[in-house]
């Protein structure tokens, strides 16, 4: 990574971070990421007149999903719904690590958001996490009176490997055809087991997401070594998706200094070529989740405020 391509204020927060081997002992590695989100957690402001409610929903090919719903505390009606699926390479993260984001959303969106807890890799290689976040997206489709949700907007996103797990489960509903999904949120999505892009090789700083690791998440979300000869389902990697035609509608966000911008470009441009609405924003001098990590830094700022601004678009298209 040429560090002089960063964001001046990035770059300096940058230089406080460790290099970290987050997979000799993966265990613990959660669980510092997990004290990592708290400590940021408790010095950010407090999000108030938000709700929440956990939920245990059925999964035909595993055990129940855990899912947290979150809505506006003075919700008088039914509102869109945004299905949230949280990153950390397929590998890493829970439903508890995400809650303040969440929030977030709901307060600055003004909708309903579903976060997933679902399996993760290595111990539970795909499809297991897919069968999960479709169980709750297929539970959230089912349940809109319960939960007072207007079942024409629904939504679907995720940040890093949980925007490739959206980019997945956006395909999947699309070809079972029993789900309305009329928007779909993908931050600096995880899409292309290949790593064969120019910028694939470009990170390899070990206090950011870098080349290794993402070969590594990748080996551990398919359950394979990783080569150019490994062919995985759509579903799994979406930028190997033939036919990108009738998704719906589609945000993309990266970073200048992302390993991932090369896949994520790519994955807008054949959506526009495909008939699909797609907003691409590319944020100079970020790397990779720049905005969630460094929240105070000005560039982060500006790319919450998009985000929210297109999420907000495409869950309330007529509002």
């Amino acid at each position: 990574m040429n560090l002089s391509l960063l964001d001046a204020e990035l770059a300096v927060a940058l230089d406080a971070f460790p290099a970290m081997d987050i997979w000799t002992d993966l265990p613990s590695t959660r669980n510092m990421f997990a004290q990592f989100y708290g400590d940021l957690v408790a010095s950010l402001p407090v999000i108030q007149n938000v709700a929440s409610a956990d939920f245990q929903v059925p999964c035909v090919q595993g055990p129940d999903v855990n899912v947290r719903v979150y809505r506006p505390a003075d919700q008088t009606q039914k509102l869109p719904a945004l299905l949230w699926i949280h990153g950390g390479g397929f590998c890493i993260g829970s439903l508890h690590e995400e809650d303040y984001r969440a929030r977030q959303l709901v307060e600055n969106l003004g909708a309903i958001v579903v976060s997933v807890d679902y399996r993760l890799a290595p111990e539970h290689p795909f499809p297991a996490p897919m069968d999960d976040c479709y169980a709750a997206l297929n539970w959230l489709s089912e349940n809109c009176d319960q939960l007072q949700i207007d079942k024409d907007y629904i939504a679907i996103g995720g940040l890093s490997a949980g925007a490739g797990l959206a980019a997945g489960l956006g395909l999947l509903a699309r070809d079972r055809g029993e789900i309305k999904v009329i928007f779909q949120a993908l931050l600096c999505p995880m899409i292309d087991n290949r790593c064969t892009s120019p910028s694939s090789f470009s990170v390899t700083d070990e206090r950011v997401w870098n080349r290794r690791s993402n070969l590594k998440g990748w080996d551990a979300y398919l359950g394979t070594e990783q080569s150019d000869q490994v062919l995985p389902s759509a579903y799994a990697a979406p930028s190997r998706a033939e036919n990108l035609e009738g998704l719906p509608a589609t945000y993309i966000a990266v970073g200048t200094v992302d390993m991932f911008i090369d896949e994520d470009r790519d994955y807008a441009d054949r959506l526009q070529k495909a008939g699909v609405p797609t907003q691409l924003e590319i944020f100079s001098g970020g790397f990779h989740a720049f905005e969630f990590i460094v929240p105070d830094a000005a560039i982060s700022k500006a790319a919450l405020a998009t985000h929210y601004r297109a999420i907000k678009a495409g869950l309330f298209p007529v509002g």
